[in-house]
């Protein structure tokens, strides 16, 4: 087991590598520039493009944007190899500064999301497979294909048009608290987008836990345990769904990776200060090391997650073997 992370984590330096390649190459060539941005912000009505390029000029020289791209990349490496991921162009501060202020509220909201899409994606799975071709797996196939279709978005803004008509209760927006400050206030936040998420992201893994089911319940050592007598929950908890919840791992893993960098809708629709919502204000003002520092460090996040999804194969199922 040791020598497979150790592989592993030597595998994934290359692909942190390359993404971190990949995120400075693409800022870089983007259109538009933070400090024609600037420049044109802090004085509108200037007229004179003479004066207007030499201010411009002299800004990249302080944010050492004058460099050559290839002495640039150089720079960027080796201040990442350092732990130094650059700094704001905006504020000053250190790059990943907003990250660690919105973390939190992104983090509270993808493992809502996320369990409301366990608590209504297993269940609906198995007692479909369990159930087929009855009612009562017509109705949840249809909710989940319902579920599946429905965009995320709409079903948060429905869900919020709903609760302001009705009144039912007050939504802290102005001051977003979270879960261990203010428990209920965070929960009248939360729950509506947590709700529209896990919706969307159990959706896929209804139907995919169901076809596991239905797969595994075909397999003769299930036929056998049948035969023995046993009873259904055993044969269902015990027998059957380790072996169907290996792929369901996998969508589950990356259905968190998915939420903690894709809740950009959520955390403005709901006025979440969100990562999400921060990398998307540092986008819109091209606050180039801002964008490199969080995308790096999502996809940072997205190869540990996968890694930590391979083990797990072993604790569910005990034939898989790490050579």
């Amino acid at each position: 087991m040791k020598n497979y992370i150790l592989r592993r984590m030597v595998v994934n330096i290359p692909v942190i590598w390359l993404v971190a390649t990949l995120v400075f190459v693409a800022t870089s060539v983007l259109p538009g520039d933070f400090v024609a941005q600037r420049i044109a912000a802090q004085d509108p009505t200037s007229t004179d493009p003479a004066l207007r390029e030499l201010q411009i000029q002299r800004v990249r020289e302080e944010l050492g944007l004058d460099k050559p791209l290839a002495e640039r990349y150089v720079r960027y490496i080796g201040n990442l190899l350092r732990g130094d991921f650059g700094v704001s162009y905006q504020n000053k501060e250190p790059a990943l500064q907003g990250m660690k202020e919105g973390l939190p509220y992104s983090l509270q909201l993808s493992f809502m999301s996320l369990f409301v899409a366990v608590v209504t994606s297993i269940p609906i799975g198995i007692i479909s497979a369990i159930r087929q071709d009855t009612m009562t797996d017509y109705g949840l196939r249809f909710f989940a294909i319902l579920a599946l279709a429905m965009p995320n978005f709409w079903v948060g803004t429905m869900l919020l048009l709903y609760v302001v008509k009705w009144k039912l209760w007050d939504i802290p927006i102005s001051t977003s608290p979270l879960l261990w400050d203010d428990p209920m206030g965070s929960l009248k936040l939360f729950i509506l987008p947590a709700i529209a998420g896990g919706l969307a992201s159990g959706a896929g893994v209804m139907r995919l836990l169901r076809s596991q089911m239905l797969e595994v319940l075909r397999q003769d050592y299930i036929r056998t345990a049948w035969a023995k007598g046993m009873r259904e929950r055993v044969i269902i908890v015990r027998h059957a769904m380790k072996n169907a919840m290996v792929p369901v791992v996998t969508v589950l893993g990356l259905t968190l990776a998915g939420l903690l960098s894709g809740n950009v809708v959520f955390e403005n629709l709901f006025g979440i200060p969100g990562v999400g919502r921060r990398i998307l204000a540092a986008i819109n003002a091209r606050d180039v090391p801002v964008v490199q520092a969080f995308v790096l460090v999502i996809a940072t996040f997205i190869v540990f997650v996968n890694l930590g999804i391979d083990l797990l194969y072993g604790v569910l199922d005990p034939r898989i073997r790490y050579s």
